[in-house]
């Protein structure tokens, strides 16, 4: 493999929708390389977070970081954050990663944005017990949302139709059926992305089995008020409506989550 791109396969979402076990199953594959953990100039070994923390560096730097030590394997950069980035951005990441591979994994955003917020939660609550922390429909609250950029993260039609422009065979994932059948998912995601299953050793097949039933990344479930849950449906509604009309995919999670507010 030549080194016309820097990266060559990028996720770029959605946060909270399984990207780092997608990241743990391809970093498994032999014809795979995933840059040094530089925490906390990237995020571990999976998120190089360039546009966003990292574009004073420089492109010579991107390039540097993505490159493998061995030329024919394919390097990774799983940012979720790449998502919302505008066209000018896309444009100069299709500079530097010219044939790149693009995955996009959709959740529900209703169950999205309650994950991210949870996540935030750790981060406020010093990783306070659960059950010591419910959220309110309060400043706090809306200061976490507006944090958790959750209207850019799930704006997900949007975001597609500007990856598509310069990214025309983007592959769009659903979280829900992945989840449901993670090894089928890894396999479209790696054939998708020229890579063979087949050439996972037992080793790696047994450890992303193991993987692939468990969260990488667990959030405990902080609870919500009801008028949180309907605050966040009626901010996302019409994400699902135009997701379902640029994608036909419909989500599910946020419907069972509602029906236990009932």
């Amino acid at each position: 493999m030549t080194r016309t791109s820097a990266a060559d396969i990028l996720c770029i979402g959605a946060q909270r929708a399984m990207t780092s076990w997608l990241h743990h199953g391809f970093s498994s594959h032999p014809d795979v390389w995933a840059f040094p953990n530089f925490e906390p100039i990237t995020s571990t070994s999976k998120e190089a977070h360039y546009w966003d923390w990292n574009r004073r560096r420089g492109p010579d730097w991107y390039r540097v970081l993505m490159r493998p030590l061995d030329d024919a394997q394919a390097s990774l950069d799983f940012t979720p954050e790449y998502a919302f980035l505008d066209n000018t951005q896309i444009d100069e990441c299709k500079s530097l990663n010219p044939e790149a591979k693009v995955i996009y994994i959709l959740r529900d955003p209703l169950a999205r944005a309650l994950s991210a917020i949870r996540m935030r939660t750790v981060w406020a609550t010093k990783n306070a017990p659960a059950e010591g922390v419910r959220l309110q429909f309060d400043h706090d609250f809306r200061e976490r949302c507006r944090h958790a950029n959750l209207q850019a993260h799930g704006a997900y039609a949007d975001n597609i139709r500007r990856w598509r422009r310069r990214y025309p065979d983007l592959l769009v994932l659903n979280y829900e059926d992945l989840r449901a059948n993670p090894r089928d998912g890894l396999r479209q995601a790696m054939t998708h992305c020229g890579l063979s299953p087949d050439h996972l050793d037992e080793s790696a097949r047994a450890q992303i089995d193991e993987r692939a039933d468990r969260h990488i990344w667990v959030t405990p479930k902080y609870a919500f008020d009801a008028d949180c849950i309907h605050f966040l449906h009626g901010l996302l509604w019409p994400e699902y409506e135009a997701t379902r009309a640029e994608t036909g995919l419909s989500f599910t999670e946020g419907a069972t989550i509602l029906e236990a507010l009932a």
